[in-house]
C-alpha cells in the first residue's frame, strides 16, 4: 500500500490501542481522586431542592449498588473497560435514568456543527494569511494589513467571547448572547429553526475563529519561509510560471503537510469543544455538558465524553499517519 509496510501498520495500530487504553485508564482514576461521593452529592442536591429526605442512608447505599460503586476498585475498573470497548457508557449518575450515550448524542451535533465549521474557516483563512505573510510576491499593502488580523490570537477565547457578547449583544443588539436557538422556535428541519441556529452560533464561532486563526497563520508562515528558497521554487520561477501558480502549487502545497497533521488533531479533539466558550454562551454542546458533569461529579458522563475525545484524537492521528504517503509520495515507511 503505497509507502506503507505491514510492520509499520501493525506498529501504529498497537500504539493506537495503547494510547486509548492509557487515556481511558487515567480518566477512570482522576474523577475518583476528587473528594466526596457522587451519590451523596446527588442526594444532597435533592435535599436542597426538595427538603428533607427520609432514609437517605438506605437510598445512598441502594444507588451505590445500582451503579456498582460499592464494588472494589478493580472490579469497577474492569467493568469500565468492558463498557468502553463495547461503546456503552451506562447511565448518568446525576440525570438517571438518562443514558450517557443518549446525552452525548443530543449534544454532539451542536458542537460538531459549531466547531467543525469554525475550525475549517480558521484553518483555511489562517493558512492563507500565513502563506501570504511569508511569500515574497505578496503586495506591500496586503503584507502591511495582514498582521492586524492576528491581534486577537493573544486574547483568551473566553475573554474574547465576553467582549463579543458586550459589543454585539448588549450595545448593538444584533445577535443573541446565549443558547442554541430561540425558545419560541421549535426544533425541526425548517427555515426558521435554521436561521435561529445560525444566529446563535455566530458569536461563539467568531470567538473560536479569531483566536485560532492566528495559530494557523504563524505555523504556516514558518513552513512557507523554509520552502521559499528551495530549488523547486527557484526552478518554477525561472520557468516563467505565473506567480500565483508558484505560490499555491509549489509553495503552499509543500508547506501545508505539518498543518494537516495539526488539523487532524484539532478535528479529533473537537468533541471536547471549547468548554469555556460553550459555557459563556450557554451553548448546548459537549463542552457545556462536560462542565455540568464535572460540577455534579457525574463519573459516567465525564468518562464517556473524555473517552470519545481520546478515541477521536488517537484515530485522527492514526489515519493521518497511514495517509501521509498518499498526501506526499516522497514519504515512505518501507525499508529500502
Amino acid at each position: 500500500m503505497g509507502g506503507l509496510s505491514k510492520a509499520y501498520i501493525l506498529k501504529r495500530l498497537g500504539m493506537f490501542v495503547l494510547t486509548v487504553w492509557l487515556g481511558t485508564t487515567i480518566i477512570f482514576i482522576i474523577p475518583r481522586l476528587t473528594p466526596g461521593d457522587p451519590v451523596e452529592g446527588m442526594i444532597g442536591q435533592m435535599a436542597v431542592t426538595g427538603g428533607n429526605i427520609e432514609n437517605s442512608e438506605e437510598m445512598i447505599e441502594a444507588w451505590r449498588q445500582r451503579f456498582g460503586l460499592d464494588k472494589p476498585i478493580h472490579i469497577q475498573y474492569l467493568r469500565y473497560l468492558l463498557n468502553t470497548v463495547t461503546f456503552r457508557n451506562g447511565y448518568s449518575l446525576s440525570a438517571f435514568p438518562a443514558e450517557v450515550d443518549e446525552m452525548i448524542q443530543r449534544s454532539m451535533p451542536w458542537t460538531l456543527g459549531l466547531l467543525l465549521v469554525a475550525t475549517a474557516i480558521a484553518f483555511v483563512v489562517g493558512n492563507a494569511i500565513g502563506a501570504l505573510l511569508a511569500w515574497r510576491g505578496t503586495p506591500r499593502p496586503i503584507r502591511a494589513i495582514l498582521p492586524l488580523s492576528l491581534t486577537f490570537t493573544s486574547i483568551p477565547a473566553f475573554m474574547l467571547g465576553i467582549l463579543l457578547v458586550y459589543v454585539f449583544s448588549h450595545i448593538l443588539d444584533w445577535l443573541p448572547y446565549a443558547g442554541g436557538h430561540d425558545l419560541a422556535v421549535s426544533p425541526g428541519w425548517d427555515w426558521d429553526f435554521a436561521v435561529s441556529v445560525i444566529k446563535h452560533a455566530i458569536l461563539p464561532a467568531m470567538a473560536v475563529v479569531l483566536v485560532r486563526m492566528g495559530f494557523w497563520a504563524l505555523g504556516m508562515r514558518g513552513m512557507m519561509i523554509t520552502t521559499d528558497g528551495e530549488d523547486y521554487m527557484i526552478l518554477a520561477e525561472a520557468k516563467g510560471l505565473r506567480p500565483w501558480r508558484v505560490f499555491w502549487n509549489y509553495g503552499v502545497r509543500n508547506a501545508i503537510l505539518p498543518q494537516v497533521t495539526a488539523l487532524g488533531v484539532a478535528l479529533g479533539s473537537i468533541a471536547g469543544g471549547f468548554v469555556i466558550v460553550e459555557l459563556i454562551f450557554a451553548y448546548p454542546g459537549i463542552g457545556y455538558l462536560l462542565y455540568q458533569a464535572i460540577l455534579s461529579s457525574d463519573y459516567t458522563v465525564i468518562q464517556g465524553i473524555v473517552f470519545y475525545v481520546i478515541f477521536g484524537v488517537s484515530l485522527a492521528i492514526l489515519v493521518l499517519d497511514l495517509t501521509y504517503p498518499l498526501i506526499d509520495p516522497r514519504i515512505t515507511y518501507k525499508r529500502s
